[in-house]
C-alpha cells in the first residue's frame, strides 16, 4: 500500500520520520510504502495538497488532532468500496486511531502496523473487530470476492454482530470466521437461521431470507474465432452465453485463447472491456488434451488443431459447465473451479 503520512507539528513530524524509516519491505505482503508530507515544508500545505494526496495513496496517516482529519476528509468520502484508509496518531504518540475504512480500505490494520512500529495504542471501534467477528467486507477481499451489494453486506453484519444464526453457502471449502455459522449444502436447506452469506457464481439465487452474495473469481472462458472478429460481438456473445447459464460476469477469473489469435484485436478488446487476464496457450499444449473434446476438421486446418475453446477452458481449470457454443463465427466454453468440499 502506498500510503501519505501528513504531520503538523515538530513532535508530528518525528513519529512520521519513524514510520518511513520502518516501513515495510516493498516485495513482502501488505508491505506499506510511506511517504512524508509536512506541513509547513510542502507549497500550498497539505490542505492545498489534499486533493492529490486521496487520488494518489491508498492510505493516509495524519499526525494530528482527529478534529482535523475529519474536518479535511469530510470533501473526499464517498463510500466503503473507494474511500482510502484514514488513522489518526497523535502527534505525542499515544494511540493509533483507525478513522476511516477500517476493512476493505485496510484503516485497521495500518493503524495496528504503525501503533506497533512507535509504540502506540491501536484504537479499532468497528463492531465486529471488537466481538472477534470476521466482518464480510474483510472475508471477501481477503479471499478476492467481489461484495454483490454493500447494503446487504450491512444488513447481514448487523445481524451478525446481534449473534444471531447465519447461513453460509459457498463454491468454495473456506469458511467465514463466525460462531454462529450454520454451514448448507445448499439453497434449500434453510432453517432457523436469520439471513444467508452466498458464496456463488451464479447470478440468479431465489432466497426468501435477507442475504448477501459474494461472487468468487472462479470463470474460465476459452474462446475462438475466425480472423478479425469484431470485439463488440465477442463481448456480447460472452454475455449471452454467461446468462444462458445463469453465471455473473463478475465471477470470471480469465479467458484463454490459442496463440495464433494471441494479436487478434476482437478478443483482445474483448479480454479488456471485463478486465479479465488472457492467457495464451500453444497448439502443444492443446493437444495434450484435445481428445476430450468434439474434434473440427476445418479449426484442424485453420489453426492446427481440432478445437480452441473446450481445450482453453478445460486448461485454465475447473469442470466445463459449458461446452462449445457457437454465435455466428466465435466459439465459447466455460469452465467453473467449484471446492465446496
Amino acid at each position: 500500500m502506498k500510503i501519505a503520512c501528513l504531520s503538523f507539528t515538530d513532535s508530528g513530524k518525528r513519529l512520521g520520520d519513524k514510520l518511513v524509516k520502518y516501513r515495510h519491505e516493498p516485495n513482502k505482503d501488505n508491505s506499506y510504502i510511506v511517504h512524508h508530507f509536512e506541513n509547513y515544508q510542502v507549497p500550498g500545505g497539505i490542505k492545498g495538497n489534499l486533493n492529490y494526496i486521496v487520488e494518489e495513496y491508498d492510505g493516509i496517516i495524519f499526525i494530528s488532532a482527529t478534529g482535523i482529519a475529519v474536518r479535511m476528509m469530510k470533501p473526499y468520502i464517498k463510500n466503503k468500496k473507494s474511500d482510502p484508509a484514514v488513522i489518526v496518531i497523535d502527534d505525542l504518540g499515544k494511540f493509533s486511531i483507525s478513522l476511516l475504512s477500517g476493512h476493505i480500505g485496510g484503516a485497521n490494520k495500518l493503524s495496528k502496523w504503525a501503533a506497533s512500529i512507535i509504540g502506540a495504542m491501536p484504537v479499532i471501534t468497528t463492531a465486529s473487530d471488537g466481538r472477534g467477528i470476521e466482518a464480510i467486507d474483510n472475508f471477501a477481499m481477503d479471499n478476492g470476492y467481489e461484495i454483490e451489494s454493500m447494503e446487504d453486506a450491512k444488513t447481514i453484519m448487523a445481524m451478525m454482530i446481534n449473534d444471531k444464526k447465519i447461513g453460509f453457502y459457498s463454491e468454495n471449502q473456506i469458511i467465514i470466521g463466525y460462531k454462529n455459522i450454520v454451514l448448507l449444502k445448499s439453497l434449500d436447506d434453510i432453517q432457523d437461521i436469520s439471513g444467508i452469506i452466498v458464496v456463488t457464481s451464479t447470478e440468479k439465487v431465489s432466497i426468501d431470507l435477507p442475504y448477501v452474495i459474494l461472487r468468487p473469481k472462479n470463470i474460465n472462458i476459452g474462446i475462438g474465432c475466425k480472423k478479425a472478429m469484431e470485439g463488440n460481438k465477442i463481448i456480447q456473445a460472452i454475455k449471452d452465453v454467461l446468462k444462458e447459464n445463469n453465471l455473473s460476469e463478475k465471477s470470471i477469473k480469465a479467458f484463454g485463447t490459442i496463440e495464433v489469435k494471441k494479436d487478434e484485436a476482437g478478443i483482445i478488446e474483448a479480454a479488456n472491456y471485463f478486465n479479465y487476464p488472457l492467457k495464451i496457450f500453444t497448439a502443444e499444449e492443446i493437444r495434450e488434451v484435445e481428445e476430450r473434446f468434439e474434434k473440427s476438421d476445418f479449426v484442424k486446418k485453420s489453426v492446427g488443431v481440432y478445437s480452441v475453446s473446450e481445450p482453453c477452458a478445460y486448461l485454465l481449470g475447473g469442470e466445463i459447465v459449458s461446452h462449445k457454443t457457437k454465435h455466428n463465427g466465435i466459439t465459447l466454453s466455460i469452465a467453473v473451479e467449484v471446492n465446496n468440499g
